[in-house]
């Protein structure tokens, strides 16, 4: 079941940069950096009172950020709702015909457990499910 909005992933192509600019904009808010193996992605995560932002940025020409960056442009990437059972979402999504870019949920950043859910299915929007790891 769909428990609430995770975060909004928004690519970017300097991280450093993108930081600064977001922080203004939040006037000084907080955030921690990660690096994300499996995604090859560095980073910036800003928890906000709901939800989170999170800044990527890619590591490597294959990183799927990478590819987005050269397709679209810097923006948003992604929107991420918390679950609390990714692997019975999974099923229940594949079930009623929704293509799965993630069969199985990998790591992925601040301790949860991703998937993704292919554009195609979603009006053309990236959804990520993630879950708290235990």
């Amino acid at each position: 079941m769909l428990k609430n909005l995770s975060h909004i992933g928004i690519a970017v192509s300097d991280l450093q940069y993108s930081i600064k600019i977001f922080q203004d904009f939040l006037n000084n808010a907080e955030y921690h950096l990660e690096k994300v193996e499996s995604q090859k992605v560095n980073v910036a995560i800003f928890n906000l009172n709901n939800f989170s932002l999170e800044l990527l940025e890619p590591t490597a020409d294959d990183s799927p950020i990478k590819k987005f960056l050269e397709n679209k442009g810097e923006g948003i990437h992604h929107i991420s709702f918390e679950v609390e059972d990714i692997e019975s979402e999974l099923e229940r999504l594949k079930i009623n015909g929704f293509k799965l870019i993630n069969e199985q949920p990998i790591k992925g950043a601040d301790d949860k457990l991703i998937a993704f859910i292919h554009p195609k299915s979603t009006n053309g929007v990236l959804i990520e499910l993630s879950q708290k790891l235990k």
